[in-house]
């Protein structure tokens, strides 16, 4: 498994595999509007090749991007997510470049991502994503 990696970039750590507490999370995840109850950060951390975290000096977690892998060559960007006031700065943007640094440095040779139409340019623009084909089946 990857081992633990910080950067500091303008005023900013990002983590590769740094400490997350599950309230922490809970918490970002409902300021962003969403819905998260206590302990689905203990459920799926074990899933995670790996997550990047974003932190100001004082150490509030403000952007959280996790990745999923299949354990070979294909990994997932899942739940990224700037804290709403801090958007529009390129955070979200270098917590999806570190992400993709941190499946590189796994071995991985994919990154995949699934998102709303109203995301597009933010994945395809800002980050480097290109369209493919993909299929979905909802199950619930």
């Amino acid at each position: 498994m990857p081992r633990a990696v910080e950067y500091r970039h303008v005023d900013m750590v990002y983590a590769w595999r740094g400490e997350l507490a599950d309230t922490e999370l809970v918490e970002l995840t409902r300021a962003h509007g969403g819905a998260s109850e206590p302990g689905r950060w203990d459920r799926i951390r074990g899933h995670s090749l790996g997550w990047v975290t974003a932190r100001p000096p004082d150490g509030a977690l403000i952007g959280f991007a996790n990745v999923a892998w299949d354990g070979g060559d294909h990994a997932f960007l899942l739940d990224p997510k700037v804290r709403p006031d801090q958007q529009r700065h390129g955070l979200g943007t270098e917590l999806v470049r570190r992400a993709a640094d941190g499946a590189r440095a796994a071995g991985c040779t994919w990154l995949h991502v699934d998102f709303e139409p109203h995301l597009r340019g933010f994945y395809l623009e800002s980050c480097g994503f290109r369209a493919t084909d993909a299929g979905l089946i909802a199950l619930g």
